[in-house]
């Protein structure tokens, strides 16, 4: 089907499988997934509201953590659970570019916020002297502003510029929601240098921000390792492993997602590949937080 985008005014999103007990399956299990995250994400974020305990520079910020999960997973799980329990495909053109626009706003958010939290841990080890200074109230709230301030500003630069070019190659989008590398291959060949451009300075970005946290790590594991007793050693790992854990998921499957090669690629595999990357941490990570954390666990 030959169409620009000015007459794309609906997408069609992947199926789950065309036979109704696999849609229903779908349903089922995608339900159970998103009921996980909500409940988990919910429990987090009103433990951490209505607990004075917990006021504290590290919880603030897996407050915003969990909120940008609960953001992450609305966007696109609901939307494919309706389309499975209803046997339809569509999704509507303003529909798409706000699906596309809210994963990459709150996506880009958490793995900022994620950065911000490996500087508290930081600070909490390497510096704790200077810890009050450092991460006071308002340093935290600036922080936390900044890491939903460059993830709006990353979606709109990524939203605007994609929906502006034309889409020549039907509206077949093979994913279950919305995403970039699918969009631009309905676009035609010639106008996505632009948004190749883009993606570029969005990976320079993410990677600068990865050599931070990758730095501030090794800062803490060698003030760790010099801790004398092993009492010490354990307490301060302790409160960096949840931290650790959460942003190896969240960026292990991120880039397996995006720079796996092109030969074992299928959509069957980008969908698994999908599914791993936009519902597993969400729904996990309220689970590796709450279980090492005995804070949690007390005021939960």
């Amino acid at each position: 089907q030959m169409s620009n985008s000015s007459s794309t005014t609906i997408f069609f999103l992947l199926a789950f499988g065309d036979r109704r007990e696999l849609q229903l399956l779908h349903f089922w299990l995608f339900l159970g997934i998103y009921l996980a995250a909500l409940l988990g994400n919910s429990l987090i974020i009103a433990t951490i509201a209505f607990d004075h305990r917990l006021h504290t520079p590290m919880y603030f910020f897996l407050f915003n953590l969990s909120l940008l999960d609960l953001g992450s997973i609305s966007t696109t799980v609901p939307k494919s659970m309706l389309n499975s329990l209803l046997e339809t495909r569509a999704i509507s053109y303003a529909g798409c570019a706000s699906q596309l626009f809210m994963f990459i706003f709150l996506m880009s958010a958490e793995y900022y916020l994620l950065s911000v939290m490996a500087y508290d841990r930081y600070v909490a080890i390497c510096k704790p002297l200077h810890y009050g200074t450092l991460l006071g109230s308002r340093a935290c709230v600036h922080m936390a502003a900044a890491a939903w301030g460059t993830g709006f500003l990353s979606a709109v630069l990524h939203t605007v510029n994609i929906f502006s070019l034309p889409l020549c190659k039907g509206n077949a989008v093979d994913q279950f929601y919305c995403e970039v590398p699918q969009i631009l291959k309905l676009s035609c060949s010639d106008t996505y240098l632009r948004e190749v451009g883009l993606l570029m300075f969005s990976v320079f970005v993410d990677f600068v921000f990865f050599l931070f946290t990758v730095l501030s790590y090794v800062q803490i594991f060698s003030v760790v390792l010099r801790i004398p007793s092993q009492q010490g050693r354990h307490k301060a790992f302790s409160t960096c492993l949840p931290h650790l854990a959460v942003v190896s998921l969240f960026i292990s499957t991120v880039v397996f997602a995006h720079i796996k090669p092109p030969s074992i690629s299928s959509p069957s595999l980008d969908l698994v590949v999908a599914v791993l990357y936009s519902l597993v941490p969400p729904t996990v990570n309220p689970l590796i937080y709450s279980m090492r954390n005995k804070e949690i666990k007390d005021a939960l």
